[in-house]
């Protein structure tokens, strides 16, 4: 018999197992209501650990000045705007998987969207830090903010790049929070009326708003949930795309160039899918949800990873064929000269081998859903990712027009190093909050897909296909008062 179906047969589960609603609820609420593990106190000391190394390596750098960083004459960046755009390319996969792929209807996304989506709000607090700190003097901050003042003409230079990250930022991340949070209202609800203790009970409803779980609320979240997905996708596109302006409005070689916004936003989303896969694969194993982060989730995002990591690749290319093809010697010199073989080349073909080469290993299926190689792979990635900013900002500064004005090899001071490394310390201690206290994927939305795309809904359609038309008939009108019942075990 031919039944109507509005999911592909060939489509594997989006949920393994014989999962009921309950199951949903109780493995993934699980993790939030027992006792924390010694595992999680070890990371999350660990954590706590590296950020008080970053706390005391601004320190050193507030009270000292910026000479603690071995910033010099011609490279006034370094390591801090290095690690800014990397931070904030690390979290554009969350707002691509919540929003872009929420208006699409991609049901995969359900499985990693929430640790995604809390990914890029801590990595854009992360990235925040850095141009904050790079000011020096930062209790002068204040005298970036357009408001009536008696300086005279101090004010904002609204022509700068750089001030336009500042709203770029800004709106990133208010609208990366809401959108987060208005996802986790149904499920603070749900742990909400779990709760044993009267202070986890008061504490979740605070924080629920007072869902119930009514039609109306669940007409206005997915109302907001389609405006907030709305406003969230030309901020994917537009966000790295206003970052790569800070190299590409200047007339610095290596940097002068229209193919940045682009292939800036190819390579956020590329690093970015690239953590979500280094934080899901732990947390899969460690809160056994392999069930929920199936085999199909990690193979898709790989297949993200190979697409914009070839894009990434064809950008590279095209800088090296526009640098030969305009015949400026100042930019065959910094591409041919400086950046392939000069003192930083070894950055350089580090670069090419971890963002270009490797990702095309993906185009083998066996790869692709081999979880101990994902694990390798993600990790790479973002070490080339990393040393992709290193290599544009430093290769293209230390070598100037003048041969007077050429620095000495850039090294980073210990304090910048811990600074980087104190970011990777709030990063993790927020992560460690989040996946103890709040449900890291999405009950709601698994529950949603769990009745077109769980398993159990699988085998039964396939089962109800290879049925023939008598047998059908059969199960259904044999007994008319019970063959709603045969059907849903069918």
């Amino acid at each position: 018999m031919s039944l109507i179906k509005y999911e592909s047969p060939i489509r594997e589960p989006l949920v393994d197992g014989h999962k009921t609603y309950h199951d949903v609820t109780e493995d993934i609420c699980h993790t939030i209501e027992a006792k924390p593990t010694r595992l999680w106190y070890i990371g999350f000391g660990i954590s706590v650990a590296l950020l008080m190394f970053g706390v005391y390596s601004v320190y050193r750098e507030v009270t000292y000045g910026i000479g603690q960083w071995n910033v010099n004459r011609t490279i006034g960046w370094g390591w801090d705007i290095t690690n800014f755009v990397w931070w904030v390319g690390i979290g554009h996969a969350g707002t691509l998987i919540s929003a872009i792929l929420l208006l699409f209807r991609q049901g995969w996304r359900t499985g990693v969207n929430r640790a995604a989506e809390a990914m890029t709000i801590f990595a854009v607090m992360c990235a925040g830090q850095f141009p904050i700190f790079h000011m020096g003097r930062v209790w002068m901050a204040f005298f970036t903010l357009p408001y009536p003042n008696t300086r005279g003409p101090l004010w904002p230079n609204f022509n700068s790049p750089l001030m336009w990250d500042v709203f770029a930022i800004s709106t990133y991340f208010t609208v990366s929070l809401l959108f987060w949070y208005s996802g986790l209202i149904p499920d603070l609800a749900t742990v909400r009326d779990r709760a044993k203790t009267k202070l986890r009970k008061h504490l979740y409803g605070i924080a629920s708003f007072g869902w119930t779980g009514s039609t109306k609320h669940w007409q206005r979240h997915e109302s907001l949930s389609l405006v907030l997905a709305g406003l969230s996708t030309p901020l994917v596109l537009s966000v790295h795309t206003i970052v790569s302006f800070d190299f590409a409005t200047s007339i610095v070689p290596g940097w002068h160039t229209t193919i940045f916004p682009p292939y800036f936003v190819a390579g956020a989303i590329f690093s970015g899918f690239a953590m979500v896969q280094t934080l899901m694969l732990i947390l899969r194993k460690v809160m056994n949800l392999d069930q929920y982060i199936t085999l199909g989730h990690i193979e898709a995002m790989n297949k993200v990873i190979v697409l914009t990591g070839s894009i990434v690749g064809c950008a590279y290319l095209t800088e090296l064929f526009m640098a030969w093809y305009s015949m400026v010697p100042y930019e065959q010199e910094h591409f041919f000269k400086y950046r392939i073989a000069g003192p930083y080349g070894w950055s350089y073909w580090l670069m090419m081998t971890c963002n270009v080469i490797s990702p095309q290993l993906f185009w083998f299926k066996k790869l692709r859903r081999n979880i101990a190689f994902t694990f390798i792979m993600s990790i790479v990635v973002n070490i080339g990712m990393w040393f992709e900013r290193f290599v544009i900002i430093v290769t293209s500064v230390y070598r100037d027009y003048l041969p007077s004005s050429w620095s000495i090899y850039y090294r980073p001071s210990i304090w910048e190093i811990g600074f980087y490394m104190g970011t990777f310390g709030l990063f993790f201690t927020c992560f460690f909050l989040f996946a103890k206290y709040f449900p890291v994927i999405a009950i709601a939305e698994i529950k949603h897909v769990l009745k077109t795309t769980g398993e159990t809904y699988k085998n039964d359609m396939e089962g109800l296909e290879k049925m023939s038309d008598e047998q059908f008939y059969e199960l259904t009108h044999h007994d008319h008062h019970d063959s709603s019942v045969k059907v849903a075990q069918h």
